[in-house]
């Protein structure tokens, strides 16, 4: 593998800079209608996971997972989902714990570090496979490189390759970044739909917000700090980025990967953007486009692929990027 610190990609000369690149996707792209199925499976603690297939009996599928406060249903999830269906695969589209549309049953949610629910995700779906391939955005990515690179879980055996897109490999660095004052769009936007799920979850779970005020974290880190720790099992949001950052685990993963992180990208700090030397290179291709933004890579022209789908098609496609 290698690390392309530039790429082809060229944005629409109207999409300037690493905010518009980021906005305007992200508010202004289409839902794109999918023969989406949705099954509801079981996890091991009692509580489930919603999944949204794609199937025209294939034997390989794209597994996606979705960033902070997504969903199946995204337009960049859909969007790739439409990309791979297109080109024969099978696609399964899931939802982080409680991002489905339905409350989950446990006090527990999701977060950047939830290895066993995506391990239990690829045991389900490589039952009716030859080969899975693995795609994360933004925080999925995280969670997608985070499980690759560690213990040698069961579900790794059929998985081929992976791509993981505009991904935090530094949460400690990202949540700075992030939470940073001309951030404070994206952060806002972000505690806002967070503290929702709280108030949501407070109705069937009043402990969770005894002695904490919602009102007074004005930061993502205030958030993780109060609720994303301690609601997981780490001692506070300092132990969570530590523990769940996939910096540390590139060196491990044995699988052919791609990281795609525009260097515009407002979310990420300088520590998202590693050497090749310290990531892997015999089986990670860092690539880092000058442009692109955060979930961005809008196409120059409507009739266009976003330039992030087109790019990890070409990855998985491909049999040797060495």
């Amino acid at each position: 593998m290698f690390v392309q610190k530039d790429s082809k990609y060229n944005p629409h000369q109207f999409l300037a800079n690493g905010h518009l690149q980021t906005l305007i996707p992200a508010l202004f792209r289409k839902k794109i209608p999918l023969p989406f199925e949705r099954e509801r499976i079981s996890t091991e603690d009692g509580d489930f996971l919603d999944l949204d297939w794609l199937k025209q009996g294939s034997s390989e599928v794209v597994v996606i997972s979705h960033g902070l406060e997504g969903n199946s249903q995204r337009p960049y999830m859909s969007g790739m989902a439409e990309n791979f269906f297109n080109k024969g695969y099978d696609v399964l589209n899931w939802n982080f714990r409680g991002c489905s549309g339905s409350v989950n049953r446990k006090l527990v949610f999701y977060h950047s570090g939830a290895s066993p629910d995506l391990e239990q995700v690829v045991l389900h779906a490589e039952k009716n496979y030859r080969f899975l391939y693995l795609i994360g955005f933004s925080l999925g990515g995280n969670l997608t490189l985070k499980y690759l690179g560690e213990k040698d879980w069961p579900g790794h055996q059929k998985i081929k390759k992976a791509v993981a897109i505009s991904v935090p490999l530094d949460l400690d660095g990202s949540c700075r970044q992030i939470d940073k004052i001309n951030n404070k769009l994206y952060a806002f936007h972000f505690l806002y739909s967070l503290k929702r799920k709280i108030r949501q979850k407070a109705v069937q779970f009043p402990e969770i917000v005894m002695g904490k005020s919602l009102h007074r974290l004005r930061t993502l880190r205030n958030f993780d700090d109060a609720f994303t720790a301690p609601l997981h099992g780490f001692k506070d949001a300092a132990d969570y980025y530590r523990q769940c950052s996939a910096l540390q685990f590139l060196p491990a993963i044995r699988k052919p990967t791609l990281v795609l992180n525009a260097r515009n990208d407002p979310f990420l700090s300088a520590s998202c953007y590693p050497e090749e030397w310290e990531a892997n290179p015999a089986y990670i291709c860092l690539q880092y486009p000058r442009q692109g933004g955060h979930v961005g890579f809008s196409p120059r022209a409507k009739n266009e692929r976003y330039w992030s789908e087109v790019r990890a098609l070409e990855f998985i496609l491909r049999e040797n990027y060495l």
